[in-house]
């Protein structure tokens, strides 16, 4: 590797250090900078570098409590300073060694969620590649709305062999400038935290377009799994022509993006990844339960929540059940992670995105996983946040009826033309089946399969359906069989 190379890794972790003040001997990670927001009522991280072995005293605007903490040998100084309940009320925090202070100014006390992922959690308001994000342009023109309200930090694409200490990425400010930058996904999971809860919400945007489950893991993990199991083939990553790393490369992102801002206190994840392992479904639930388990270990947390959203319909290519696959493992997934949960999409496609892997329902995408964290970790347990799930299938001649959970407080609907079912014997052949919802079940039969024994539902890659439960909220695409 070139030197050329490595500098353009971001390797150099001196330029990688916002210095608020050229006298300082202070100097902090460009994420505790101004306009940043630390999470409410907890002990939250400052951390950074100072002369070595000095004393370094930390004094926020909201407290009388003045702390100190002492660096080490290199410099290195962490401190957890005691937040209080959120407030709009701008906030300054004084840290100081022997030589000097620096200030961070307009800093404001909420709710902080890291949003991981791929390219449809990157995919930012003003869209990319040929996709729009509908409804973005009124977002963007009224996001000044949000200034003082929703703030985001995003982490650059940064790649790096080794663990590093510090990565670049500052807090912003909210404006229609800046908003067009921010994923939608994130924004509009935030604006609607921020609204049901009144209270400041902070976004730190650490994804990568194609990046695998594995490029999220540290390499010692990494390097237990058999290459074949990983979508590149290898258990090492791949630099491009142009001295930079390949999207789906392991470990490479763990190390530069997630590692860094690991002292940065959070309440939670919302996650939204998975096409790149579509090929290799089997695997997913353990390895991601296991990235769960690791950057809750890093950040000190067993029980940061932990939300997905599944991927919405799309044309993966094979046996046309590739992406079903995958899906069936994201629910997989949130089934043995403790303190998780995962939204459905299956409704947020229009049939001309059945090859365009960015669908522009962004929105819904947001409120749901809100509508999650709500129910489960602010204690709003009265706002559903599940559609219809799969529960059991009962077979008796030519019909298949079909139970769900999540149906007990508005049933299913609609009360006519459910379509996504289909129904095979044992022949294995699936055909398009006939649904009518009865009571808080659906009733499927289909002429040319007389005596059936399985079912499934939008059980495909592009397959759209309707059946939804409380608050509209879609069922989760589901078969009965094991094939």
């Amino acid at each position: 590797m070139t030197l050329r190379t490595l500098f353009k890794l971001g390797t150099a972790a001196s330029l990688l250090l916002a210095a608020v003040s050229a006298s300082a001997r202070v100097t902090l990670p460009e994420q505790l900078g101004d306009y940043c927001i630390l999470q409410q009522q907890t002990s939250a991280n400052l951390w950074g570098r100072a002369a070595a072995n000095s004393k370094v005293t930390v004094k926020p605007s909201w407290s009388k409590t003045s702390y100190s903490v002492t660096a080490d040998a290199q410099g290195r100084w962490l401190i957890a300073v005691d937040t209080p309940k959120a407030s709009y009320d701008p906030q300054t925090i004084t840290i100081s060694d022997k030589d000097g202070s620096v200030t961070l100014h307009d800093v404001l006390i909420g709710e902080v969620w890291l949003a991981g992922g791929q390219s449809n959690m990157e995919m930012p308001l003003i869209g990319f590649n040929s996709c729009p994000v509908e409804g973005a342009a009124e977002t963007i023109l009224r996001a000044g709305e949000w200034k003082g309200k929703v703030r985001s930090v995003k982490i650059p694409k940064t790649g790096n062999p080794e663990p590093q200490e510090f990565v670049e990425g500052k807090w912003v400010e909210t404006s229609p400038v800046t908003a067009k930058d921010i994923s939608a996904t994130a924004w509009y999971f935030a604006t609607a935290l921020s609204t049901a809860l009144d209270v400041p919400v902070g976004i730190v945007s650490c994804n990568w377009g194609g990046s695998s489950v594995e490029s999220w893991l540290p390499k010692e993990v990494v390097h237990s799994y058999p290459p074949s199991t990983i979508p590149d083939g290898s258990c090492e990553p791949v630099i491009t022509e142009g001295g930079w790393y390949h999207f789906t490369s392991p470990y490479v992102m763990y190390n530069a993006m997630i590692h860094p801002v690991s002292h940065y206190t959070i309440k939670g994840f919302i996650w939204y990844q998975g096409e790149t392992n579509a090929g290799l479904p089997q695997y997913y639930p353990e390895r991601l339960a296991t990235m769960v388990k690791i950057w809750r270990e890093l950040w000190g947390d067993p029980e940061l929540p932990f939300y997905e959203v599944e991927l919405a319909p799309w044309l993966y290519g094979g046996d046309g059940t590739s992406g079903a696959r995958i899906r069936e493992a994201q629910r997989k997934a949130a089934q043995i992670i403790p303190h998780s949960g995962i939204i459905c999409t299956n409704d947020l496609a229009y049939p001309f995105e059945k090859d365009q892997i960015h669908p522009c329902q962004k929105r819904q995408v947001g409120e749901r996983l809100a509508l999650l964290a709500l129910n489960r970790s602010y204690g709003m347990e009265a706002l559903a946040c599940e559609g219809p799930v799969y529960k059991d299938i009962e077979i008796s001649g030519n019909t298949v009826t079909v139970y769900f959970t999540n149906t007990a407080y508005d049933g299913l609907s609609p009360w006519h033309d459910i379509v996504g079912f289909e129904l095979a014997g044992e022949d294995r052949v699936f055909y398009p089946a006939r649904a009518e919802r009865k009571d808080y079940s659906v009733v499927v039969t289909c002429e040319q399969v007389p005596s059936p024994v399985a079912v499934r539902y939008c059980f495909r890659d592009f397959q759209v359906g309707n059946l939804t439960g409380s608050m509209n909220l879609p069922a989760f695409p589901f078969r009965s069989d094991d094939w």
